[in-house]
């Protein structure tokens, strides 16, 4: 019986429970164990791995987060942690190893290939910040929160014509505000990727105000150029109008993945045993044009994420 390794690594998506669940089906289909490693790189060090079956992925297709658990390792970073993992690996004859996670998560991948083992990577990340690939596994559940989140926030603004900043998650990607930004008819969006003048918030606030709109939406990037309180405080001292700050956080992370992040683990988790029965090299599998597809790991890690001007051009047209 052949034998591979799964973990999720970095911060939890929606779908990764749906990518282990898909993974150890695939993988049983070809005949192969999987090895789940909790905890991420922490795990592989400190050899916290559990064979799994059809028990250990029962109902868990619809649960936000990951039951492997998660997290980022400082021991991985050093030669020593590494080797460690590479040695229990082997001690378990494993012979490929499946990682769900983001870029961080890739780059320790793309380090545990140079020691000789098969790594192939499915990226699970509600900032959608892998260029390589049309879309994240938890992104489209992540950006369908904060749609929830906002609509609830503008019935309390236009009740007391009030603005909002809204502060959402992504790192340096602006790409979770974008979109919700664009679907939710926001009057601004700030993102890490184009600069904007605080001046030209302030504008826009004015112009809707002109039209007659009384409050506004302000969607705002955590990895953006000026902070929410700095904003707020620049919008209220140049338009007079109350600013009222919202910041979602973690809440992005939770819940029951969308239908599309579920047919994306389910497209992606299957490729990825795929290429291990195909005996593979270490690589990436993504999703182009809503179908998967495989990549070299280095160039995978390598590819940098492009902001959709399109996007934000349309955005900036339907806020006028």
């Amino acid at each position: 019986m052949r034998k591979i390794a799964l973990l999720t690594s970095g911060g939890d998506a929606p779908g990764m429970n749906t990518v282990i669940h898909v993974v150890v089906r695939s993988s049983m289909a070809y005949g192969i164990d999987v090895m789940g490693v909790e905890r991420g790189f922490d795990g592989l060090i400190k050899d916290e791995m559990k064979l799994m079956n059809r028990a250990s992925i029962e109902g868990i297709m619809q649960r936000g987060g990951t039951v492997l658990k998660t997290g980022r390792s400082e021991e991985f970073r050093t030669e020593e942690g590494r080797l460690q993992a590479v040695k229990n690996l082997k001690l378990h004859g494993i012979e490929a190893v499946i990682v769900c996670g983001g870029d961080g998560s890739f780059n320790g991948a793309l380090e545990l290939s140079k020691l000789g083992i098969t790594v192939i990577c499915i990226p699970c990340t509600i900032d959608n910040d892998m260029g390589y690939t049309d879309y994240t596994i938890g992104f489209d559940t992540a950006v369908g929160t904060v749609l929830d989140a906002v609509s609830k926030i503008q019935d309390t603004a236009s009740s007391h014509d009030r603005s909002t900043i809204v502060e959402v998650m992504g790192r340096n990607c602006g790409d979770i505000a974008v979109y919700a930004g664009l679907t939710v008819g926001a009057e601004c969006v700030l993102i890490p990727e184009i600069p904007i003048k605080p001046e030209a918030v302030c504008q826009k606030i004015i112009e809707a105000k002109d039209r007659g709109k009384s409050h506004g939406i302000i969607i705002r990037a955590e990895g953006s150029d000026i902070s929410t309180d700095e904003l707020a405080d620049l919008v209220y001292a140049e338009t007079g109008i109350e600013v009222r700050k919202v910041v979602l956080a973690y809440v992005q992370r939770g819940g029951s993945p969308s239908m599309m992040d579920r047919l994306r683990a389910c497209l992606l988790g299957h490729e990825a045993v795929k290429l291990i029965n195909e005996g593979s090299e270490s690589a990436a599998v993504g999703i182009k044009d809503d179908h998967p597809i495989r990549i070299d790991l280095k160039e995978a890690v390598d590819t940098p994420t492009i902001c959709n001007l399109k996007l934000i051009e349309l955005s900036e047209h339907l806020s006028k």
